[in-house]
């Protein structure tokens, strides 16, 4: 999703479900807001000597190492429990100690553990604490450790665990994953003038489509939540705009069609196609579709289950279909991963576990109990996710849908490492004026880049002087 991108991984974030799983998404996120000042007192940790050689495996897993996750207890306690009980009995010399921390503040233990000297040997990630570590030379480089193990995985989940300047080193093993789709109240959408059944594909088109709708609603419902924080860089990506240059060193998206996005946006606003509110606050997008105030509807499949829970009536006139690509020609994804400590003991261990976790049986089985992807290739490729029922169910179609989406998952889809929380936050604060009439949209976009090159500036200085110690 973008890393967490799309319109909506992008609204995969917003679009999260309330169950214990999605939540531990969400916590997760929000503790990233951190993160940017939370690296800061991390410099240096564990000294330069980390950052340099990686683990080397002996030939013999065994030995006992500690396992993290992010608020997976009670829910899927048995679940975990039995993965991990089945590891230690194929490999009788192990023992896998799990811990399962609360979402809140998660990040900032990550520090404290990193500082301590007490990261868990094999540790779950969110991508903003994945960059955290894997910037500073904490993680160990799965592709050396595993080198056949690419092969295993969806090529665009196990590409996004690269880092800039480490060349094809990949620093986290992919869990599970989630695709965008696109949903819509077929109802509304027709009683627009719409096809139901030809979907917008582009952004462009998404917006035309929108327009449409506000003129047909005389205010009754809305077309899409505004969302800037979840459509950007998504949007632009889709749209043809280059996010960054070749040497990913700056921003490049001021644009003739990054303006185009925010005049676009500016007059749907004007016009009612979005809630007023969602500007600038993240709305329960599930229960205003749910209430049918809104066309466009959840972009994660796992929300599709709320809405079929909470607004049965919604449920039942919802359509699903491939999201938006645009000029990209496939998706972005939001995935969970499983880092291994660089300093472990017991790297063999550890990379079989993280290994054993992520492999397809296990996904598979944890995509049964909550509405996940497997990143794992052979586990996507399960006739769970090719079933399509009889057409007409919109949480079978999703899944369906989502599972085919995987196939083409790209890197470059997703949001790059260098869009920050920081960076996000100063490009929406320049959008929210432009969408809103309080700049021209020309300067909107000028404003944003130049705010956005310099925080990178900074980030960058920061890394050279860390590397430098």
């Amino acid at each position: 999703m973008t890393r967490r991108h799309l319109v909506p991984v992008r609204n995969v974030r917003h679009d999260r479900s309330r169950t214990a799983l999605t939540t531990a998404f969400a916590a997760a996120l929000a503790a990233a807001l951190l993160s940017a000042t939370a690296a800061c007192g991390v410099g240096g940790v564990e000294g330069s000597s980390a950052a340099e050689g990686q683990p080397k495996r002996t030939g013999k897993v065994s030995g006992e190492i500690t396992f993290r996750t992010l608020q997976l207890k009670p829910t899927f306690t048995t679940y975990v429990q039995g993965v991990i009980d089945a590891f230690e009995k194929k490999y009788p010399g192990t023992k896998v100690t799990w811990e399962d921390v609360p979402g809140d503040g998660y990040n900032e233990k990550l520090v404290a553990d990193a500082q301590a000297g007490g990261l868990p040997d094999v540790v779950n990630l969110n991508t903003d604490s994945f960059q955290l570590l894997g910037d500073r030379g904490m993680l160990a480089d799965v592709a050396k450790l595993d080198p056949k193990g690419a092969k295993e995985y969806v090529p665009g989940a196990w590409e996004q665990y690269k880092l800039p300047g480490k060349g094809d080193g990949v620093y986290a093993y992919p869990w599970y994953v989630t695709p965008e789709i696109l949903t819509y109240n077929k109802e509304l959408f027709a009683a627009s003038g719409l096809d139901v059944n030809k979907p917008p594909t582009s952004v462009e088109q998404f917006f035309d489509y929108a327009e449409r709708i506000a003129k047909a609603s005389g205010g009754r419902y809305s077309a899409f939540m505004a969302d800037p924080k979840g459509r950007l860089p998504g949007d632009w990506q889709k749209m043809g705009v280059p996010v960054l240059d070749r040497e990913k060193k700056r921003f490049t998206f001021d644009t003739p069609k990054a303006v185009e996005w925010v005049q676009r946006m500016k007059k749907l606003y004007a016009m009612g196609a979005m809630p007023k509110e969602s500007l600038t606050k993240a709305d329960d997008l599930a229960q205003l579709y749910g209430a049918g105030k809104l066309v466009f509807g959840p972009g994660s499949p796992g929300v599709i289950k709320d809405v079929r829970r909470n607004s049965p009536s919604a449920y039942v006139k919802t359509q699903v279909a491939k999201a938006v690509t645009g000029t990209l020609g496939h998706i972005g994804i939001y995935t969970q991963s499983l880092g291994v400590r660089k300093d472990t003991k017991h790297p063999d261990a550890a990379a079989e576990f993280a290994k054993w976790v992520t492999n397809g049986p296990n996904q598979v089985a944890f995509s049964k109990q909550v509405t996940i992807y497997p990143s794992n290739a052979k586990g996507l490729a399960d006739p769970y996710f090719a079933n399509r029922g009889d057409g007409k169910d919109p949480e079978t179609l999703a899944r369906n849908i989502g599972a085919e989406e995987l196939k083409s998952a790209q890197l470059d889809a997703n949001t790059p490492v260098e869009w920050t929380t920081q960076v996000g936050d100063a490009v929406v604060r320049e959008m929210q004026k432009g969408i809103k009439g309080e700049e021209a949209p020309e300067a909107a976009v000028k404003n944003a880049q130049d705010s956005a090159n310099k925080i990178l500036a900074k980030q960058q200085s920061q890394q050279s002087r860390q590397k430098r110690q």
